[in-house]
């Protein structure tokens, strides 16, 4: 008898466990007023370059975020090229929304599709961080990183050059526009753009257009498969990030706005 009276002395307190786990997570996703204007703003931004990437002559308008987000592509070959152990020659930008990563050595099958889904993953994280100005913060301090160092390997591109100046300024800009919350939302119209870029690419290339010359395609030929299917997997997984991105953001960040403001008047405040 007394292994049944331990489980039954156990059970209350595996109850209380599993219902405050239960609270904890119903807390942790709940969304409040501050979360719900940045799941707005989020729609809004999917909505918005949605149009504007297909009406003739205003597609124009996204041009320097599509480049900007090329870059992010060609950073996803490059940093996983260096880490597997092989050797970027250079990166280049094309004006007709296009770019190319010129590399060494490193392993094809990680490289290959990291140009879409590392796109797709810094996208989902400068989502999350897009929740909070000081997590913005840190996010475009970080993305600054990256794009010096697309710099130096695409130093002599003019066009790479100009669009990651442009866009460094860009985020330095917003830190001191009302204590860096503007930063809050271009973190988050980049984070959009850059995960939905991928999906949309590779529907107009691969699916829409079936352009032969592409990262999918090349996959298919070395391991396998067809390039439309490769681009439906890479766009699921693009889209799973993003979702991603978002609860994760939710959860993580229930700060309301007044305390995000005074938050960030404590972390390299500016004026």
């Amino acid at each position: 008898m007394a292994p049944t009276r331990d489980l039954l002395r156990g059970a209350p307190l595996l109850l209380v466990r599993a219902s405050t786990s239960a609270v904890l997570t119903r807390r942790a996703l709940t969304v409040n007023d501050t979360q719900k204007v940045t799941l707005g703003v989020i729609a809004a931004y999917v909505v918005g370059i949605a149009l504007l990437w297909n009406i003739p002559y205003v597609r124009g308008i996204l041009w320097p975020f599509k480049m900007l987000v090329i870059a992010f592509h060609e950073f996803g070959h490059a940093i996983t090229c260096v880490l597997t152990g092989g050797r970027v020659k250079s990166i280049s930008l094309d004006p007709r929304e296009g770019g190319v990563t010129h590399m060494q050595g490193g392993r094809n099958a990680i490289t290959l599709p990291s140009g879409y889904l590392g796109s797709s993953l810094i996208g989902a994280l400068l989502i999350f961080c897009g929740f909070n100005i000081v997590a913005s913060k840190v996010a475009s301090i970080v993305v600054g990183v990256c794009f010096l160092l697309t710099l130096w390997w695409g130093r002599r591109d003019w066009l790479t050059i100009l669009t990651i100046l442009l866009a460094v300024g860009l985020l330095v800009g917003c830190w001191f526009i009302a204590n860096a919350e503007a930063l809050r939302y271009v973190i988050l119209f980049i984070g959009v753009m850059s995960s939905l870029y991928s999906v949309w690419d590779i529907c107009d290339d691969l699916i829409l257009r079936k352009v032969n010359s592409s990262d999918a395609s090349v996959f298919a030929q070395r391991y396998g498969g067809s390039s439309q299917c490769w681009g439906v997997i890479w766009s699921i997984i693009s889209l799973l990030f993003m979702v991603a991105g978002i609860i994760a953001g939710i959860a993580a960040f229930p700060q309301d706005l007044e305390q995000q403001r005074s938050d960030s008047g404590k972390f390299i405040p500016t004026f």
